[in-house]
């Protein structure tokens, strides 16, 4: 499953691509048939990240787009694509309705409106899904550019997020026309 943006695509995660990544920077960028920088993984996608998103897919086949997407930039140096992070959602829908985005990008690719444009195409799908109306997000109120990703993509603040010291946004699903 893959999203195209003007200027990234995703690849959202299968077992297989998660245990390349588990087995290294070569391993994965064989198996995305990209170049995957020096500094690899971004921020906060670190091994437990990446073992509880493989977990998630091992137990409920057929949950693929409800866990981690590559990002990668299509136009990278000699025109192969650059994983440059990961989006992704934390699960299947709860009982209502909602999941959750969490979003990372590597320091290099940081700053450049890559982590809007992720989140935009992964809002999209997620809200054309039909089990979910609402998608949710926590960060630090000191995390500004994060801050900014989300309000550029609608995401309004509600709130104490689950984690103490975070804060929580919400997008709902535009009505229908």
């Amino acid at each position: 499953m893959r999203l195209r943006t003007p200027r990234l695509e995703l690849v959202a995660a299968t077992v297989d691509l998660l245990r390349a990544d588990g087995a290294g920077p070569a391993a994965l960028g064989a198996a995305l048939g990209a170049e995957v920088p020096e500094g690899w993984p971004p921020p906060i996608y670190d091994a437990a990240a990446r073992d509880f998103m493989l977990r998630n897919l091992e137990s409920t086949p057929g949950s693929e787009g409800y866990g981690a997407w590559y990002v990668l930039l299509r136009d990278g140096r000699g025109g192969a694509p650059v994983l440059i992070g990961t989006a992704g959602l934390m699960g299947l829908p709860s009982g209502d309705a909602t999941v959750e985005i969490g979003y990372s990008i590597l320091e290099g690719h940081q700053r450049r409106g890559h982590a809007s444009e992720a989140v935009a195409a992964l809002l999209d799908w997620a809200h054309a899904q039909p089990g979910v109306r609402r998608v949710i997000a926590h960060t630090f109120p000191e995390l500004l550019p994060s801050i900014r990703v989300l309000e550029k993509n609608g995401f309004r603040r509600t709130g104490p997020g689950a984690e103490e010291g975070t804060i929580r946004f919400e997008h709902e699903r535009p009505p229908s026309d």
